[in-house]
């Protein structure tokens, strides 16, 4: 059951010394809420793309409370859409209002549509999406992602 005090903390841009925070929560995050996954890569590596790939794209925030983090935030554009491409928090923090806040901060930035996947099985992942306006468009096998576990598409259309 979720725990419903909220939590104070603070949503910034994601900077390269959030690196290595970044990517223990999203190993941590994913260990914890879709351990069916398997990891495509190693913990090594997983730093790297972070430090070196994800936050100097851009598009990267962060939830943090006392200067840790506990949620991450990575949007981008393509294809006429706005898509939220991670969205995790502290397994210790769900349920606290982290997830909420940083899916209204892509909500304020992206154009609409907004498009997320998330694994089928995530069953968490996609009541949090349904409850805020996201419609499932399509399902997969999982054979184009890193995982190949089953996916679904969903999508935040216009208003």
């Amino acid at each position: 059951m979720p725990n419903a005090d909220r939590l104070t903390f603070t949503l910034r841009p994601a900077s390269g010394k959030d690196a290595s925070q970044v990517a223990e929560l999203l190993m941590s995050s994913r260990e914890a809420f879709i351990p069916y996954a398997p990891i495509a890569h190693p913990p090594a590596t997983v730093h790297d793309w972070v430090e070196q790939v994800l936050i100097p794209s851009g598009g990267v925030s962060v939830a943090c409370q006392d200067g840790t983090i506990l949620g991450v935030l990575a949007v981008s554009h393509d294809d006429g859409a706005g898509w939220i491409d991670q969205l995790y928090v502290a397994p210790a923090c769900a349920g606290r209002g982290i997830g909420s806040a940083l899916l209204q901060l892509a909500l304020s930035s992206l154009t609409r549509p907004i498009r997320l996947r998330t694994f089928q099985a995530n069953s968490g992942a996609r009541r949090f999406y349904e409850r805020h306006g996201f419609r499932a468009l399509s399902c997969t096998d999982g054979s184009a992602n890193e995982e190949r576990c089953p996916d679904v598409l969903y999508e935040l259309s216009t208003q």
